[in-house]
């Protein structure tokens, strides 16, 4: 019995996700980029991404849910891409400035902060990640994570803290 969706179907998924990867794939690739510190696995992680999503496209039951499926599944990625590493450190500072992303980053302040991110617990540099730079709130980065958004309230507080720590003490 053939399980694929009919080709009418097809067309509209390609059109879509086609359309989501313009809106969306260069703020996640930068999500992946700063959760993993590898350019090469973030693009991966993305890529797999959209094509969960285009497999999937005719369970979607909202189409308006597809970017929030798109950035709980680049956060599960990133998750299982960090567990299957062996305790490797993060690329050094001068690592981080050959990437376009980095190249962004001017001050040294900005790359010590840049650098205890990286350091930081899979989880706090998350909460980091969605709070701040994606600029979500706390009830959207709890969900995004699958956590209560007191986790989130508690797992950003720490993380604010251990970063100040580390940029004081290299300084």
């Amino acid at each position: 019995m053939d399980t694929r969706p009919p080709e009418a179907p097809r067309t509209e998924a390609e059109r879509h996700v086609t359309a989501l990867y313009q809106a969306h794939a260069l703020s996640l690739a930068r999500l992946a980029l700063l959760m993993l510190g590898d350019s090469a696995a973030a693009q991966d992680v993305v890529q797999d991404a959209f094509l969960g999503l285009y497999r999937r496209w005719y369970k979607l039951a909202d189409i308006g849910a597809a970017p929030a499926y798109l950035r709980a599944s680049v956060l599960n990625g990133c998750r299982t891409a960090l567990k299957q590493r062996s305790r490797v450190p993060f690329q050094t500072a001068s690592e981080l400035l050959e990437s376009a992303e980095a190249a962004l980053i001017h001050t040294e302040e900005q790359r010590a902060v840049l650098a205890a991110v990286r350091r930081l617990p899979a989880r706090q540099r998350e909460v980091l990640v969605l709070r701040y730079y994606l600029d979500m709130t706390e009830d959207q980065a709890a969900r995004a994570m699958g956590v209560s958004r007191g986790t989130v309230k508690s797992a950003t507080s720490r993380a604010v803290a251990a970063v100040g720590r580390m940029v004081k003490e290299e300084s």
